[in-house]
């Protein structure tokens, strides 16, 4: 894996916090700032995908699979809702 350097520049007080929580999870400041830039890029990737996914959605035919699928078949007990 090819790494480089990259200057970065943090406000004082979230640069403390990261130590602090890179500290006490027991990793590297630098494995826990490469950790949280890894999250935030999949968590941005996950929104493109969905919405890519959600614009090819046959919304219409959806509805029509799950009226469908609760005709006939009623929760087991444990998944019921109390009445009250």
């Amino acid at each position: 894996m090819r790494q480089s350097n990259f200057a970065l520049r943090l406000q004082d007080s979230l640069l403390k916090e990261a130590r602090e929580l890179s500290k006490s999870e027991g990793v590297a400041l630098n494995q826990f700032i490469n950790v949280a830039v890894a999250e935030k890029v999949s968590a941005l990737r996950t929104v493109d995908y969905l919405r890519e996914r959600a614009a090819r959605a046959d919304i219409p035919h959806a509805r029509e699979i799950l009226r469908k699928a609760g005709r006939g078949h009623h929760p087991p007990p444990e998944d019921r809702l109390d009445p009250g």
